[in-house]
């Protein structure tokens, strides 16, 4: 029988604030969403959002053809207001809802709607990872293949050193050096909200380098087949302009398509620093990115986007000072303006004149 709202208002955030502590953790059932489907406060009630075929979720409880799960996912920062009502501390505040994603900058899961409550589990720039307890309707969904915990690294044991434990540590001191990725393997991705690189098979020995909130750059040794001749021609069957075939900005407009995904290398002048418009469909909107000239003043354009994390680095940068920029491809000819889009991998500033 379902408790009156009322209860339900003090239930749910304990029961949140439960799945929360560091005690170890039971398995749930989880589901998928097969079809499109709506996320709804109650059995048939309100509607607070869309979730996508394939997104995961929590099971809570059944009532009928009715089954209440709990969703998690990230949600970008400035769509959301803080607020302190029915235990919960977020609020969706655009008019038009704002898109679910499954990491920083990742795939989108659905689409919650105005004045949808949330409540809040992790911060990084930018985005914010979030809770929900809602309805769907259970038809739509389909049992993962075995319930498990979230997905992470199981910590290998130290070689040397160390308190002898082993195990998992605490969660207020993610692990570094090597973890193995979970019983799903691992997508390797170019930058936090870069593209796919390759995914690793389940359990395979990675080593952690670096964290910036829940990401970690990681090192995976290995050896691919890659003949050297083979190499040579495929360096030689798409030379670009410039130095050593280097690419420049006029090749990717020419062929915007063929270059997707390239690493890129080029000094340019910063011009200023803006945030991406509706009308910009390359970008996603209010996506922050630097307007350069390739090579000084009288360059081709050439739009460089800058993911949250890497926004503090950019931040005091002078108009018209020169910069290295390595970046990813994000497509040679914008829609809008027919611009080159770059993905910042890194970059650095120089001083002088050129």
């Amino acid at each position: 029988m379902t408790p009156p709202q009322a209860s339900l208002r003090h239930v749910i955030p304990l029961v949140v604030g439960l799945l929360t502590l560091g005690g170890p953790a039971t398995a749930q059932e989880e589901v998928r969403v097969r079809v499109e489907e709506n996320f709804r406060s109650v059995p048939n009630g309100p509607v607070l959002g869309r979730l996508d075929p394939g997104t995961t979720l929590t099971v809570l409880g059944r009532q009928g053809n009715w089954t209440e799960v709990e969703l998690e996912a990230w949600i970008w920062t400035r769509s959301l207001q803080i607020v302190n009502r029915e235990g919960m501390d977020l609020v969706v505040a655009e008019s038009e809802g704002e898109n679910l994603r499954d990491g920083p900058s990742g795939a989108v899961l659905g689409r919650l709607g105005e004045g949808t409550l949330l409540l809040e589990q992790e911060r990084v720039p930018g985005w914010i990872r979030a809770r929900r307890q809602g309805w769907i309707w259970g038809p739509s969904l389909v049992q993962t293949a075995a319930p498990q915990a979230p997905d992470e690294p199981e910590v290998a044991a130290p070689s040397s050193g160390g308190s002898g434990a082993g195990g998992r540590a605490p969660s207020s001191t993610p692990p570094t050096g090597l973890v193995r990725s979970g019983a799903r393997g691992a997508a390797v991705l170019g930058g936090p909200d870069g593209d796919t690189l390759a995914t690793t098979v389940p359990g395979s020995e990675l080593e952690v380098l670096e964290r910036q909130g829940g990401w970690a750059r990681v090192r995976l040794e290995g050896w691919t087949w890659l003949p050297v001749e083979a190499e040579e021609a495929s360096s030689a069957a798409t030379p670009g302009r410039g130095e050593q075939g280097a690419l420049e900005p006029l090749d990717l407009t020419e062929r915007p398509d063929e270059y997707r995904g390239r690493v890129v290398t080029w000094r340019v002048q910063f011009i200023s620093l803006e945030e991406a418009e509706r009308v910009r469909t390359d970008f996603f909107e209010g996506e922050p990115f630097l307007l350069t000239r390739f090579g000084g003043a009288q360059g081709p354009f050439v739009y460089v986007a800058v993911s949250p994390e890497r926004l503090p680095s950019v931040q005091g940068l002078t108009p018209l000072e020169y910069l290295t920029v390595t970046g990813r491809v994000r497509t040679g000819a914008s829609a809008l303006t027919g611009t080159p889009i770059v993905d910042l991998m890194s970059l650095s500033r120089e001083s002088g004149d050129p």
